[in-house]
């Protein structure tokens, strides 16, 4: 004779179980997810760094020369004043707006003759450091 008392569904055991195993993987998830924010972050500022390079070498081809530590990156969204002068400056600009490392903090302009480095000092947003805290440069390259 069969038993036909037994209800069907799953036991308290059974549910625990999986919630168990439900938790592990959801934990491997969230940190492999999260533990890739800082990396991201580094990454956004190296492409910051690049569309930047980029911008300051277009205004290099209209003017001559590329802006001055003083005029900065600002140069590339308004006209600047004083020297060098923009000769040629692009009415539309070089950038719609200036962009700000993924820390909040704006990137740095140091411009010597004909070359020029952009920098940010990273997570810590101090100079020096590393890992995540260390500095990002154009010329790092």
């Amino acid at each position: 004779m069969l038993n036909t008392n037994r209800s069907a569904g799953f036991t308290l055991i059974e549910i625990m179980i999986v919630v168990v195993i439900l938790g592990i993987l959801g934990s491997l998830v969230v940190q492999n997810i999260f533990g890739r924010t800082d990396q991201a972050r580094v990454v956004a500022a190296q492409s910051d760094i690049e569309s930047i390079g980029s911008a300051l070498e277009l205004y290099r081809l209209d003017n001559g020369v590329y802006p001055s530590t003083d005029q900065g990156l600002d140069a590339l969204v308004n006209e600047p004043s004083g020297f060098p002068e923009a000769r040629h400056w692009n009415e539309e600009g070089y950038l719609k707006k200036l962009p700000v490392d993924p820390w909040d903090e704006p990137y740095l302009y140091f411009s010597e003759a004909r070359s020029y480095e952009i920098y940010s000092y990273g997570a810590d947003r101090k100079e020096g450091g590393e890992s995540i805290d260390a500095d990002l440069s154009s010329s790092d390259g």
